[in-house]
């Protein structure tokens, strides 16, 4: 009876020396680490579909900003057509559906409708034959299609050529089908450590219930018998914590931070053409950063448990953590006010509660000390 109770209480023993405390340690992160390597080679089979996921919010951030950027564009196209008496291809609020609605695209070129209906095998209408004909300035007159590599204008059908013989053309595709909303690999090697890091990633999420376990059993190794039950709670919580970073900061920081730092692409008229190296790596990693960083009551706790800090250094000392948390966040994130304040702010809000976590389960007297 004796050995079954022992066998289903997993902390029995609460009374540890230091020596003790740090081979449990030890036993600890190689089960961690164990638990990442077995987790890491199953994310291999995901990774594929993780660094689609966590891509997805950089590619509708970016088709946001070109749909943003093709009404205004057009806007102005109107604008300046309108003031030279010149007729438009659609109204903005067509555009507007087009763009916003049915999530097409637009990329507009100015040519000479003379090529363009040569090009389509399109004959043009008879007209009445001059009385002179000059003689073309050049063997042949300059392409003017610009940033189309099309149709070109020769001298054998045209002697010359003004910017008031253009017309736009617009060149409509689906959105998803740009390759404006895609990020780009610069090296060969790129791709392949992207998809290693979001295993790894992969593997730590998978593993996170037993890691999380080892490390409230090294925790739970030098608490008191009746102080043994909140590990059942803290565990749980712990691993909560860990989902709600991570979740918060990818639903919550991404499309925020993204909108924040493209609105100044707009305002620099700077098309963005993000790097998969640049952008996957801050995206996997910085959820990470978020959900351990959601640990900060459980670490005040473990803390306060063995004895360096206590509520009342935590109270007195607010100001300097709030300052410490402020710091650490612009350090964990990039270099912009929107993510730091988004990774502060429940920072803060976690310390406090920390300090009832820690006021709630006070620690007992003589804790490490027999």
């Amino acid at each position: 009876m004796a050995e079954s109770s022992r066998s289903e209480d997993l902390f029995a023993d609460s009374t540890m020396t230091f020596g003790e405390h740090l081979e449990e340690l030890r036993r600890c992160l190689i089960r961690s680490l164990l638990c990442l390597v077995v987790g890491t080679v199953i994310g291999l089979t995901f990774s594929d579909w993780v660094v689609r996921v966590v891509n997805g919010p950089l590619e509708q951030s970016l088709q946001g900003y070109y749909q943003s950027e093709a009404v205004i564009h057009y806007q102005a196209f109107v604008q300046e057509r309108e003031a030279s008496g010149q007729s438009v291809p659609y109204t903005i609020a067509q555009v507007e559906d087009f763009v916003d609605r049915q999530h097409y695209i637009y990329r507009m070129y100015f040519v000479h409708p003379t090529a363009v209906r040569s090009e389509l095998g399109i004959t043009a209408p008879e007209q009445k034959p001059q009385a002179a004909k000059q003689p073309p300035t050049s063997e042949k007159a300059e392409s003017a299609t610009p940033g189309s590599g099309g149709v070109g204008l020769t001298a054998s059908n045209e002697a010359h050529l003004s910017i008031s013989d253009l017309v736009p053309f617009f060149v409509w595709r689906p959105m998803d089908d740009d390759e404006r909303m895609s990020v780009k690999s610069l090296s060969p090697t790129e791709a392949f450590m992207i998809w290693l890091k979001a295993a790894v990633v992969t593997g730590f999420v998978l593993a996170s219930p037993l890691i999380f376990y080892f490390v409230w059993s090294f925790v739970a190794a030098g608490l008191y018998s009746h102080e043994k039950r909140y590990v059942h709670i803290f565990l749980p919580f712990s691993l909560g914590l860990f989902l709600a970073g991570a979740f918060f900061c990818f639903f919550g920081v991404f499309p925020t931070i993204l909108k924040f730092l493209f609105a100044f692409n707009a305002d620099l008229g700077i098309d963005p053409d993000p790097r998969i190296s640049e952008w996957l790596s801050f995206a996997i990693f910085l959820p990470l950063g978020f959900g351990l960083s959601f640990q900060l009551p459980l670490v005040m706790l473990f803390l306060e448990r063995i004895g360096i800090l206590s509520v009342r250094v935590y109270l007195a000392k607010w100001r300097m953590a709030v300052l410490v948390i402020f710091v650490i966040s612009m350090v964990l994130t990039p270099a912009d006010p929107i993510s730091m304040l988004a990774m502060a702010m429940p920072l803060s809000g976690l310390y406090f509660l920390g300090v009832a976590l820690c006021h709630y389960f006070p620690r007992r007297k003589g804790f490490l000390e027999e």
